[in-house]
């Protein structure tokens, strides 16, 4: 087994907790998790790809063992400068990105602000096209319209069945899951003022909806080698936003697999191949 680190750096008076596997000096890959996850969502693929690659992957503010200030203001600029400020402090000056979920509009700020840095992009069931919205999004569409009309509906996505739901729904197999998994992502969730934030970020959530086209046009503009692997059961993410990356990345390389949103959860090995086979050829060829 890969060893995996527990670490914790102040990043702008930010505690931010991350896991880490491998050894600096082996091609990075910064993984970003989604919502309502943490770092905790990688930890099998963190052991899986140690052996070859430098794996970081923090808790977003808001999420996680991560800690922020009182006065912290959740919007995904400000996660994204946390995550851009993250990365120097751990010495990430280029890397292979994965993106899931919450991720995505993260991750694909700091490759928009500055596409050098990212090498290679490897997106599960994270959205940058609006026809991957499914029907499920309609709760949050109606909250970005009038957010006091619509908070309590939201808060039901706070739940624990809404998070129980999120794992489970589209899987073939639910007993490969891991129930702690969405018991601790829900043990988080109802820490002091998570729910605010959660709040804050499903209503600015919007914005990312807004800069789709800034990303198609990044994505367009610079190629960068990627991989989409996702659930194509997906109850939130439609198999239609995995196939729009091939309309700005040709060359694309594009996995559908037979489960949901979590697809780590049932498809950890699956999706660990693809990225070894995905990343080895740019490895050997001097860039990740």
């Amino acid at each position: 087994m890969t060893a995996i680190r527990h670490r914790t750096i102040d990043v702008d008076g930010v505690e931010v907790f991350y896991r880490e596997s491998g050894t600096p000096g082996r091609p990075p890959l910064l993984l970003l998790h989604g919502f309502p996850s943490s770092s905790h969502m990688y930890r099998h693929l963190l052991d899986e790809l140690g052996d070859e690659l430098h794996c970081v992957a923090p808790d977003l503010p808001g999420f996680g063992l991560t800690a922020s200030p009182a006065d912290f203001t959740y919007t995904f600029d400000r996660l994204a400068e946390v995550t851009d400020a993250f990365t120097r402090a751990v010495g990430l000056d280029r890397f292979a990105l994965y993106v899931f979920d919450f991720g995505a509009p993260v991750g694909m700020r700091l490759a928009a602000a500055e596409p050098d840095r990212v090498e290679s992009l490897i997106v599960q069931n994270g959205n940058v096209y609006e026809e991957g919205l499914s029907a499920g999004f309609e709760p949050l569409y109606a909250y970005w319209r009038d957010r006091a009309a619509h908070e309590d509906t939201v808060r039901g996505i706070l739940t624990i069945d809404s998070t129980r739901l999120q794992y489970t729904e589209g899987v073939r197999d639910p007993a490969l899951l891991a129930p702690e998994a969405w018991t601790l992502d829900q043990h988080f969730l109802e820490l002091p003022g998570r729910t605010a934030a959660m709040l804050d970020l499903l209503f600015d959530y919007r914005t990312n909806v807004e800069r789709y086209p800034e990303w198609q046009a990044y994505l367009r503009e610079h190629r960068p080698p990627t991989l989409v692997v996702w659930g194509r059961n997906d109850p939130y993410f439609t198999p239609a936003g995995a196939e729009a990356f091939a309309r700005d990345v040709p060359d694309a390389e594009i996995r559908l697999l037979d489960t949901g949103h979590f697809a780590l959860e049932d498809h950890g090995a699956v999706i660990a191949s693809e990225i070894r086979s995905f990343l080895r050829p740019r490895v050997s060829a001097g860039r990740t």
